[in-house]
């Protein structure tokens, strides 16, 4: 605060010559700048701080000292060490933007025991002259140090309980908070003892991250995961999750875990917790039958593991690098077999191959159904009834009416499983037989856009 006299009383002294002065050139202004504003001062023991706002601003008072602050703050320089753990970590450019910004941010916040060495201004600048003593800040880092290696282990402690007792996501918590209360020491060694072994403590908490997450292992039973007429193309699967180092096995309580496969609709998608036991239950049904890739995917689910209250772009950062567990079981459909029977006619005479029956079987073979010559083999029984009639003549061209109506029934059980049909597809010809086997054709299209499809859709 004594600094703040002298200007007080040099303040005004000036306003009052400013008074007898009506008019002061330019030259005497810049003459009453101190020397500091004019040339920034150097030292060895200081870290100096000089800044400067507009009158302009509304805020200049606050500004002018935050200006001051953050170049004090831009002198205290963070050396990256050999071996430390930014130094080691393989994300050059995205992560160390992402620390720079954080770490500047905290070296801020942390600044201590700086002064104000002296203040200027006139009628349109604020200026400001901060220093910080170079002994006295590393006695308070080293302070604040001791104190977030302090806390840092005790988290790591904390980590290694939680472990123990199959609580994945409180040791990943643990450990992440333990690196962030030491991020403002990142790129420094800082090695402590850890279970009688001399350790780089930030080092060690990251290898324990990447740990824990790359020993976990899924187990799915079955696991030949079989869709088939018998289950209805429905299957529940049980999924187990646990930690494994060498020979130590740990069941998983309340992992989130991601599920994933190809549905009929689009990717299913099911975010599911293990039990007490370690374990969940998931079932499979809907899946898409045309996908190529046809696998269920069981997943460690990240974005739930970790606490949304931490960091968000460290801990992002912190996290790219790190293994993410996942297994992956194939999803084996297996279409029934098929036993059809067809009766088509137009206008009461057989058509035999000129039906839509041919069309039918070809893309149900598409989509993996069987066909079989024999009822008793078949595990669905198609009747497929076809039929033509007059519908008129016009202008020379003669009009008929295709009407299709088919059952899909279980064998076993004589249950209908899907029936439908499509009346009145209209063919036009020179003649009646001719416009029946045109609408014939042009049923063709309706089998594979509706017929077809909506047989699937009542199977799965």
């Amino acid at each position: 605060m004594k600094a703040f006299v002298p200007l007080a009383l040099i303040a005004t002294l000036l306003a009052c010559k400013g008074r007898k002065e009506a008019v002061t050139t330019s030259p005497v202004q810049e003459q009453q700048r101190p020397e500091w504003v004019a040339m920034r001062p150097v030292s060895s023991g200081y870290y100096i701080g000089i800044g400067m706002a507009s009158k302009s601003r509304p805020d200049h008072v606050e500004t002018a000292k935050k200006n001051a602050l953050n170049d004090l703050a831009s002198e205290i320089s963070v050396n990256v060490e050999g071996n430390s753990l930014l130094y080691t970590l393989d994300r050059k450019g995205q992560f160390d933007a992402s620390f720079t910004n954080s770490i500047r941010t905290t070296t801020n916040e942390q600044i201590e025991g700086f002064e104000l060495v002296d203040s200027w201004e006139n009628a349109n600048e604020v200026w400001n002259y901060y220093r910080l003593s170079r002994t006295e800040h590393a006695r308070l880092k080293a302070e604040r140090k001791a104190n977030a290696i302090g806390t840092a282990s005790d988290l790591y402690a904390r980590a290694r309980s939680s472990l123990s007792s199959g609580d994945l996501r409180g040791a990943v918590d643990q450990d992440l908070r333990a690196l962030l209360a030491m991020k403002a020491y990142w790129g420094e060694n800082d090695v402590v003892e850890v279970n009688g072994r001399q350790v780089p403590l930030a080092n060690e908490l990251y290898a324990d991250l990447q740990v824990l997450t790359s020993s976990v292992r899924f187990d799915i039973l079955p696991e030949r995961c079989v869709l088939d007429h018998a289950n209805g193309f429905t299957r529940e699967l049980l999924v187990t999750a646990s930690h494994r180092v060498g020979a130590t096995a740990q069941d998983l309580i309340q992992l989130p875990i991601k599920i994933s496969f190809p549905g009929a609709a689009g990717p299913v998608t099911e975010l599911k917790t293990t039990d007490s036991e370690g374990q969940l239950r998931t079932t499979v049904t809907g899946v898409d039958v045309m996908s190529s890739a046809r696998e269920l995917v069981v997943k460690l689910d990240l974005d739930r593991l970790v606490s949304p209250e931490l960091e968000p772009l460290l801990v992002k950062a912190l996290l790219a690098n790190l293994t993410v567990p996942e297994v992956r079981t194939t999803i084996d459909v297996v279409m029934p077999k098929v036993h059809m029977r067809a009766s088509e006619t137009n206008l009461g005479v057989p058509v035999g191959d000129a039906g839509i029956a041919t069309v039918v079987r070809e893309e149900m073979t598409k989509r993996g159904f069987r066909f079989v010559d024999r009822a008793q083999e078949a595990e669905l029984l198609l009747t497929l009834n076809t039929s033509t009639r007059q519908g008129g003549e016009a202008s020379g061209f003669f009009t008929a009416f295709l009407d299709v109506n088919y059952a899909l029934r279980d064998r076993k059980t004589g249950d209908v499983v899907h029936e439908g049909g499509k009346q009145a597809i209209k063919g036009v010809q020179l003649a009646y037989e001719k416009a029946g086997l045109d609408a014939y054709k042009k049923a063709a299209s309706d089998v594979r856009k509706e017929i077809i499809p909506a047989m699937m859709n009542s199977l799965f």
